[in-house]
């Protein structure tokens, strides 16, 4: 009973710091948008459409992920490992190359669609991972969208405040955290 409880715990903290990891680049992304000026109801809307893409893109990854653990059984876990590598190093080559989403309207309803879906699709990867490991779906989706939420409306209100220096660290630290969970996946 008491292995069950530590086991639960330890799974919620671990998703918890995925889904944190994950919405810093909502975060780091709508710190870029919020510095050039953004009205409080777009940050609603894009925020809404965030969190929506941060549920439903990881629900299609744990799905994904459930049926490629099938196909590969006991290699499930080294993949599912190695694809947080490369994801974790993606966001973090990303972040230091500087990549903005100038070319982007977030303003326009495909503007924000395109938005949303570009800094949800790392939790589409994520969830199949998740889904090789069998992880609680529910709790999973729900974490990942509230947090990738919040995390863009805290983004975007302090982009209106603040530097563009920051934006760049965000997307650093969530692909260092996703890298780190790679490793320990894989060892």
């Amino acid at each position: 009973m008491i292995d069950a409880g530590m086991h639960h715990a330890g799974q919620l903290l671990t998703l918890m710091i995925i889904a944190l990891a994950l919405g810093m680049d909502a975060f780091s992304l709508g710190v870029g948008i919020g510095l050039k000026g953004i009205r409080l109801l777009d940050i609603m809307k894009l925020s809404v459409i965030i969190a929506i893409f941060h549920t439903v893109m990881p629900l299609m990854g744990i799905f994904t992920g459930n049926y490629v653990s099938t196909l590969l059984g006991g290699v499930a876990t080294t993949a599912a490992g190695a694809l947080l590598l490369l994801l974790g190093g993606h966001m973090i080559y990303s972040s230091l190359r500087g990549d903005a989403v100038e070319s982007i309207d977030y303003r326009s309803s495909w503007g924000m669609l395109l938005f949303a879906l570009g800094v949800s699709i790392d939790s589409f990867s994520v969830g199949i991972s998740l889904g090789m490991f069998e992880a609680d779906m529910l709790l999973t989706v729900l974490l990942f969208g509230i947090a990738g939420g919040v995390m863009s409306v805290l983004g975007l209100l302090l982009g209106r405040r603040v530097s563009a220096s920051l934006g760049g660290y965000g997307e650093a630290c969530g692909g260092i955290i996703l890298f780190t969970f790679g490793l320990l996946f894989i060892f």
